[in-house]
């Protein structure tokens, strides 16, 4: 025993040892929570930790330099509403057809794939709300933490919460309750606790709820179910709700996110505003509407949508609503990564005037506050974790200048440098 505890404790020294330090000469530093950007300035970095930043810092002997002296350094990317198992059929298809057909592996090694393409392109952390079979998206979160792929911090939720039904519409009974591969039927507060359980025994991060699929919605006493035994266990709660009764009702329990809100009331929105919630919006861009249409009768006709998601995303923050940028990209596009159509989205921030510095803001420091993981991720400072990006124009100045992302550090490797 002696001599294993010896060994174990020669191989931390030498991991120590040669632990490596990256010097970053930045030509802007981009502080998104100000809203400014610090001139020239260096960056060290030592077993993926910002150990120090500013003009004057005296770069350690045997550091390795990475000069992006004529680019602006940010936080890596946030998105809090992805689904990376799924790719939804479109047309008139089913919404259940994505998953009929399709094992938990196959669906695994999508997830894997689309995960390491966002961290390409400068994405260092999702959260994952569904739609991944048997908690899927657990075991690619745990392959990307030992560090058999590359890929984002990941948070996901597990299988969804919902009344009797999940996002199904009208099954024929003799077919049997087979969306319950995807979701968790829970009509009490007591069946509601008991799924929360589940996902957390099984490796969930966040809690995930769908509450007006149907005519029929989660009552009060379900949600604030779920956020108590959730809470109780560090973990937050995200609904997906439009608007309406619904959205009240998530609203009064004290759930951490609302996801979607697509017809909140500013009266809602100011509520939510006052008790510190999140809106993810998963503001989707027309031309995404006009691909996948109502998603199997999930979502309104585009012409309707469309004009909503703007008018709301507008409002919220007119308002002042505490929001995260959610994508819940589900489509593909021959020559398109995820990434890519997740970054279409910022042309919708654009056309409700929203500032760059709020969108930036929404896509780093505020997602990661909704994560849980703003101790360590989310900000360029010393003490958080290296997850950084880099790109040859101002974001603040447009923030369509995240399309142009050229270097990629997480957790203080360097992933990608130069153009893809």
């Amino acid at each position: 025993m002696r001599q294993l505890i010896l060994a174990g404790l020669c191989a931390l020294a030498s991991f120590a040892a040669g632990a490596e330090t990256i010097a970053i000469r930045a030509g802007g530093v981009v502080d998104v929570i100000a809203g400014t950007v610090a001139r020239d300035q260096v960056v060290i970095v030592t077993d993926g930790v910002i150990r120090a930043i500013g003009h004057d810092v005296a770069v350690p002997a045997g550091a390795r330099s990475v000069d992006l002296s004529k680019e602006w350094l940010a936080p890596g990317l946030i998105d809090a509403h992805t689904h990376m198992t799924l790719t939804e059929t479109t047309d008139a298809a089913p919404f259940e057809s994505f998953y009929l057909a399709e094992t938990n592996a196959y669906r695994a090694l999508r997830g894997m794939h689309h995960a390491a393409a966002l961290l390409q392109q400068g994405f260092t952390a999702i959260r994952d709300v569904g739609n991944d079979g048997e908690w899927t998206m657990v075991d690619v979160a745990k392959a990307v933490e030992n560090g058999l792929f590359a890929g984002p911090t990941i948070i996901t939720s597990g299988k969804i919460i919902a009344p009797y039904g999940g996002q199904s519409h009208r099954i024929p009974h003799e077919r049997g309750a087979f969306w319950q591969y995807e979701y968790l039927d829970a009509d009490t507060p007591d069946e509601v606790r008991k799924a929360v359980r589940k996902n957390l025994y099984y490796g969930a991060g966040v809690i995930k709820l769908v509450t007006d699929n149907n005519p029929y919605h989660a009552g009060l006493e379900e949600v604030r179910a779920a956020v108590d035994e959730a809470h109780k266990a560090g973990v937050p709660v995200s609904v997906h709700v439009y608007g309406g009764p619904a959205a009240q009702v998530a609203i009064d329990a004290g759930v951490d996110s609302i996801e979607h809100g697509f017809e909140l009331t500013d009266a809602q929105l100011q509520q939510m505003k006052a008790k510190g919630m999140f809106l993810v919006g998963t503001d989707f861009p027309r031309a995404h509407l006009d691909i996948i249409g109502t998603s199997g009768g999930i979502l309104p006709e585009p012409a309707v949508l469309g004009p909503r998601i703007v008018d709301r995303l507008r409002r919220a923050h007119r308002i002042g609503v505490k929001m995260a940028f959610g994508s819940d990209t589900v489509m593909e596009q021959k020559g398109r990564t995820r990434a890519d159509l997740m970054l279409d989205y910022l042309d919708v921030w654009k056309e409700a005037g929203v500032p760059p510095a709020a969108t930036l803001r929404a896509m780093t420091a505020n997602a990661a506050e909704l994560l849980r993981i703003g101790d360590k991720r989310g900000r360029i400072a010393v003490g958080l974790a290296a997850d950084l990006v880099a790109m040859p124009a101002d974001p603040l100045a447009d923030v369509l200048a995240l399309r142009r992302i050229d270097f990629v550090m997480k957790d203080g490797r360097v992933v990608r440098q130069g153009p893809r």
